[in-house]
């Protein structure tokens, strides 16, 4: 199996200011490579470049520029032009699913953050200074990073990467290891309802608490937006205003991982199969389509936007699809069993006597059955439903 890892690096002023010159010069690399795409298409011939013929091209584009794209390691600028073929890979395949897509853009220098070199030893290694104490990466061009490493690298490094977060700069590993041994079975199954009151509920009766942590920094975050806006662009007080909100996000951000962290690990330690709903994010958190009004031609109605801006809001501040790509990625791990079933009419059917109807749930947190009377809490109920579906899932599809 695949692990990454991610370690905070200290790099020295004048390896700091050689990291953002490599950052710039793929950043250049990139948008030259996608101009090129641009211009041959728009030609009458039009004629579409592939990552092949792009690839062919970068000996001489170094030997042209080697103050700028000769430093850099070869295998990284390849990844870079890969990079963009899958951005275009992307953007066709959404066109054939009739999906509505953007064109790839160019990326400003301060948008281009990440740089990946695909084999360790190829223009970076890991480990650079074994006979150190000391853990330092060494990157072609800027030399052996201090790496603040908080845990031991397990299996054999395949890929490295540099990313700037901010003022921080971190380096990202790929890791090849044997597959773990299963952790002891419980006999315990539960299922999963997922909402904004609460951030989830077991069919065991269990609450987890929505810690929101979107909304608790909304306000500094504000505070913030309110002092970039009066900043002047270019100025030194505004390069702060932008890293101070860079700070908060980056702040709410590592509180949600960690969230989500602790919540599916305390999930796939107690149960051996865990069923949830699978839930089409991107779809729930849309914008709501303007209605026109027929009687006004430039007139519209009443859509509900601001309250549906509201939950979106919420259900983004939520982070549903990290903890469920982490429970995932935990439960594989402990040989835990997950199951997605589709979540239609969870919270509406009566787990007593089947009946479904929308009248069932008279409120967000009341279910009360109009075919039998019985009640209960309307996300228990869900849980339950989406248990008996995975169960009969696994049933009807044994592994």
């Amino acid at each position: 199996m695949i692990r990454a890892y991610k370690f905070l690096i200290r790099p020295t002023v004048g390896q700091t200011a050689a990291l953002s010159a490599m950052l710039a010069d793929h950043c250049s690399l990139y948008n030259g490579a996608l101009q090129e795409r641009r211009d041959a298409y728009r030609h009458a011939s039009k004629t579409s470049i592939k990552y092949g013929m792009q690839s062919a091209q970068l000996k001489d584009i170094r030997a042209f520029d080697p103050e700028r794209q000769g430093r850099w390691s070869f295998s990284s600028q390849q990844a870079t032009l890969r990079r963009l073929d899958k951005a275009f890979a992307a953007f066709f395949r959404r066109i054939k699913s009739g999906e509505t897509p953007g064109y790839p853009r160019f990326r400003g220098v301060n948008w281009f953050d990440t740089v990946e070199f695909p084999k360790d030893g190829d223009g970076c290694r890991w480990d650079s200074t074994p006979y150190d104490p000391q853990t330092r990466v060494r990157f072609q061009g800027v030399g052996h990073v201090k790496v603040k490493q908080h845990r031991p690298v397990v299996g054999k490094v395949r890929t490295v990467g540099v990313k700037r977060e901010g003022r921080r700069w971190y380096v990202v590993l790929t890791a090849e290891q044997a597959q773990p041994g299963p952790l002891p079975a419980t006999g315990a199954v539960v299922g999963i309802d997922m909402g904004i009151a609460s951030f989830l509920t077991t069919s065991d009766g269990e609450h987890v608490t929505n810690p929101r942590h979107g909304r608790n920094a909304a306000a500094k975050l504000e505070t913030a937006q309110q002092a970039l806006s009066r900043c002047k662009r270019g100025s030194k007080r505004r390069r702060k205003a932008v890293q101070k909100i860079a700070d908060l996000h980056r702040k709410v951000r590592r509180q949600r991982l960690d969230h989500a962290h602790k919540t599916a690990l305390h999930l796939v330690r107690q149960h051996d199969l865990i069923a949830h709903e699978d839930l089409k994010i991107r779809n729930m958190a849309k914008t709501v389509a303007p209605k026109p009004d027929p009687a006004q031609p430039d007139g519209f109605l009443p859509n509900g936007a601001s309250a549906k801006t509201g939950l979106n809001r919420s259900i983004s501040d939520a982070g549903w699809g990290v903890f469920l790509t982490i429970l995932h990625a935990k439960a594989e791990s402990a040989g835990r069993e997950v199951i997605a079933v589709d979540p239609r009419n969870t919270s509406r059917t009566c787990p007593e006597c089947g009946h479904t109807s929308a009248e069932n749930r008279p409120t967000q947190e009341k279910f009360h059955c109009t075919g039998c009377g019985h009640r209960a809490h309307a996300d228990v109920v869900g849980a339950s439903n989406v248990l008996r579906a995975g169960l009969a899932r696994r049933q009807a599809h044994p592994a």
